[in-house]
């Protein structure tokens, strides 16, 4: 199964000639590439939404709204129907109340969630379930406290459920956040294949490699339980003009084990 983690920049960012309308079709083109089983879209607005349901409409999806009364799936997992069945979905808000819509707590500066769907393969009946989310840009006790939630989360389940958590962390290896995730029974899938800690950026500024930065990969896809990843890959496709993104997209590539 392949998984992939795209901050796809959020629709109202007003980037110019990087704005969504100019990269929308080059940003599904890029993700359909890699042949994704699953897809963990952050920053995803209501517009961006329609435009990547019409560009997969072969995958299901599920998202929560981040503000209340708001329209905009913020983390949003797209799964290919044709090969998982849903069994549950939830998500809850990384926060002190996080069942009350809208909330932030600590030094977040924006509101931040965990969206989950648990699934079914198709083929071999193996459930397991996919976490996707976006840590503070700002707050470090806020990251380090969402990650503490995540943790808290994913340790309600057996200790063999395989659990995929993926998203755009805002930090890298060396940060208290990341630290947090691997003591609570995380293990990063690049890492595992590749043998290396920090493989550089993922954050880009719509440059690519002319972006110079001492922040290492801030797009993670965790994994833990009866997982074994076998690939990962850092995505830096762009058509010779522009990204897809700001963020290179992240893939990996994993074995469910049987229990």
């Amino acid at each position: 199964m392949k998984i992939l983690t795209c901050n796809i920049r959020c629709f109202g960012a007003g980037d110019g000639a990087n704005s969504w309308v100019n990269r929308a079709s080059l940003c599904g083109a890029i993700i359909r590439s890699r042949l994704p089983d699953v897809i963990c879209f952050q920053e995803m607005w209501d517009e961006q939404f329609a435009d990547m349901s019409s560009a997969f409409k072969e995958y299901q999806s599920y998202a929560m709204v981040d503000e209340p009364v708001g329209r905009r799936p913020m983390n949003c997992i797209f799964y290919r129907s044709d090969a998982y069945v849903r069994i549950s979905a939830g998500g809850y808000w990384l926060s002190e109340k996080p069942h009350a819509a809208g909330t932030k707590s600590w030094d977040s500066d924006c509101v931040r969630l965990a969206n989950w769907v648990r699934l079914q393969d198709r083929a071999t009946g193996v459930d397991f379930r996919v976490i996707n989310t976006h840590l503070d840009h700002v707050g470090q006790h806020a990251r380090e406290q969402q990650a503490r939630m995540i943790v808290e989360d994913a340790k309600a389940y057996p200790d063999d459920y395989p659990q995929i958590l993926a998203g755009d962390m805002n930090c890298d290896s060396r940060n208290p956040a990341i630290a947090a995730f691997k003591a609570g029974g995380w293990t990063d899938t690049y890492g595992a294949v590749h043998g290396t800690k920090d493989p550089g950026h993922t954050y880009h500024a719509f440059l690519g490699p002319r972006y110079e930065s001492d922040v290492g990969k801030m797009d993670w896809i965790f994994a833990r339980g009866g997982i074994k990843p076998v690939d990962a890959a850092i995505i830096e496709d762009s058509d010779g003009e522009r990204y897809p993104s700001d963020h290179y997209f992240v893939s990996a590539t994993v074995i469910m084990l049987n229990p």
